[in-house]
């Protein structure tokens, strides 16, 4: 019997070993979080410690995510995620050794929950940006979705299996499980035996890759309407987040045991999401699936928040939370693979850095929010004004393409116009490390080719600046208005040299169709002139 079409991505062997791993790792997580929680009602019970553990874990995800991309980008990337686990172990281990010991204070543990969620929102970029390397491209969204699964899983088990190892062994044998799964994932990076070639240049300097990966994202269109509609996608959905927590124990009268369970019936919507999406998605685009994804998950904030009103109670709540997490792994898979596919390897990490970083940003500004709100109309009002604004700013975004091959049509191929070499007696400074590079194409454009020669050159400046230009202009001879000057200014000659590289297929098909317009005996002319002073 084959294997779901859901599960096909685990027949790939590194990613199978590393889902695998990673599922370990994040039920460690989960237990962590849980043995953090449970011991800081202990050592101080006030509601705002408590709400400090969470928040200690959340933060480093907004300071760190765009470095921990640059670095992810920048280092050798299965290295870099070997220094993470280090990181993480060197946290764990002190951590689970402190409790032990009974010398661990409240502040303390908010210190090393700090600590071990900068590691883990350090690993967030390039884990995400691996994936992409572990399969090929016709198996990226199943894999990506199949993280969702896993993650869901082990979001599913991980409290539980906490709640166990707390009751049975104490808070710091829950803390050194933590410690295992962190090893465990880092020997399977070590099984890993990741192949990149040999960079021909050196490695960015890690203020310009931030720099460069900010005006890459800044210049894709695909990525931007991603992030854009990621925030529309969670900033209403963490109204679950924030006010779940109240309606069961205030508006259902339930226990801490019923608000697990309802938590796992979001898991389990996740997990059957991942095996349903693989017979949709022939059914629509990454955008259809996302804008299906977020209705349908404000029709389920509305059953949650109904469930009160309407005197049903929690199966109603259960009903809508299932389908909430049916919606909520669909949609955001669905983002990150659109993220993913839009960056090249050379910036990966970073743009989905930054992708995380606006959309963590949004679910923080959404359960603030959805609370505030709650204080003044009640949870049950707040939750269903969260769908209908929800609902609304889907549709008013439902436009913005999640395809980047979207963005234009296959053009024809052609060289790439090439610059006169540099001058031997220059060459020693340019490798030495030059000042800002100033790079210059000459145009002659027929006056009927004005107007789509502008309109083409548009997307002509994204394309440079996605590849490290700092500025791009266009100038028009105003004696002749059939020249034009294309200058762009990047931060270096090795930035320079890195260009070619960073151009994908689309952007070089764009500039050999702006070449294409230039009616010079000619041809079109380039020249680069780098600063002395």
């Amino acid at each position: 019997m084959p294997p779901p079409t859901a599960l096909a991505p685990l027949r790939h062997p590194i990613f199978r070993l590393l889902w695998l791993a990673n599922l370990a790792s994040n039920i460690g997580l989960w237990v962590q979080n849980t043995g953090a929680g449970w011991l800081m009602t202990t050592l101080d019970p006030s509601p705002l410690m408590v709400s400090l553990v969470q928040a200690a874990s959340m933060l480093p995800v907004f300071l760190l995510a765009l470095p921990a991309g640059a670095l992810a980008d920048i280092l050798e990337r299965r290295l870099f995620l070997l220094l993470v686990q280090g990181w993480l172990a060197a946290v764990a281990i002190p951590l689970a050794l402190l409790d032990a010991g009974g010398v661990l204070g409240p502040w303390g543990l908010i210190a090393l929950t700090f600590a071990l969620g900068a590691g883990l929102a350090a690993s967030f970029p390039g884990w995400a940006a691996t994936t992409a390397e572990l399969v090929p491209r016709e198996d990226l969204v199943g894999a990506i979705a199949l993280n969702g699964i896993g993650f869901n899983i082990a979001r599913a088990v991980g409290p539980a299996l906490g709640g166990l190892i707390i009751a049975s062994l104490g808070t710091a044998a829950a803390f050194a499980f933590n410690a295992l799964c962190i090893a465990a994932l880092a020997l399977a990076l070590l099984a890993w035996r990741r192949r990149t070639p040999k960079p021909a240049l050196p490695a960015e300097s890690f203020l310009s890759a931030m720099r460069a990966g900010l005006r890459f994202v800044s210049a894709a269109p695909a990525i931007r309407n991603a992030i854009l509609r990621a925030c529309v996608f969670f900033l209403f959905g963490a109204a679950v987040w924030g006010l779940m927590p109240l309606l069961v124990r205030q508006g259902l009268g339930l226990g801490p045991q019923a608000f697990g369970l309802i938590l796992g019936t979001m898991g389990a919507g996740a997990v059957a999401a991942g095996f349903i999406m693989p017979y949709l998605r022939p059914l629509t685009d990454r955008s259809g699936m996302v804008l299906g994804a977020s209705l349908l998950s404000c029709l389920a904030l509305a059953l949650i928040g109904l469930a009160v009103p309407s005197g049903i109670g929690w199966p109603l709540a259960v009903i809508g939370i299932f389908l909430f997490g049916m919606c909520w792994l669909a949609g955001a898979s669905t983002l990150q693979t659109a993220a993913s596919l839009a960056a090249p390897g050379w910036v990966r990490a970073r743009a989905l850095g930054i992708y995380q970083m606006c959309f963590f940003g949004a679910m923080t500004v959404g359960a603030v929010a959805s609370g505030w709100l709650g204080e003044r109309i009640g949870v049950s009002g707040a939750l269903v004004a969260f769908a209908l604004l929800g609902a609304a700013a889907a549709v008013a975004v439902r436009g913005r393409s999640l395809d980047a091959e979207a963005e234009m049509p296959p053009l024809p191929q052609a060289p790439i116009l090439s610059p006169k070499p540099e001058a031997p007696e220059l060459r020693a400074l340019l490798e030495a490390g030059s000042g800002r590079v100033l790079e210059v194409v000459r145009y002659t454009v027929a006056a009927e080719d004005r107007a789509a020669f502008l309109a083409h050159m548009e997307k002509v400046r994204r394309a440079r600046l996605r590849a490290g230009a700092l500025i791009w202009r266009l100038y028009e001879n105003v004696a002749e208005p059939e020249r034009f000057v294309e200058l762009w200014l990047v931060e270096s000659w090795t930035e320079h040299l890195r260009e070619a590289g960073r151009m994908t297929e689309t952007d070089r098909a764009l500039i050999a169709a702006a070449l294409a317009f230039d009616r010079s005996p000619t041809g079109a002319e380039a020249a680069r002139y780098v600063n002395l002073l």
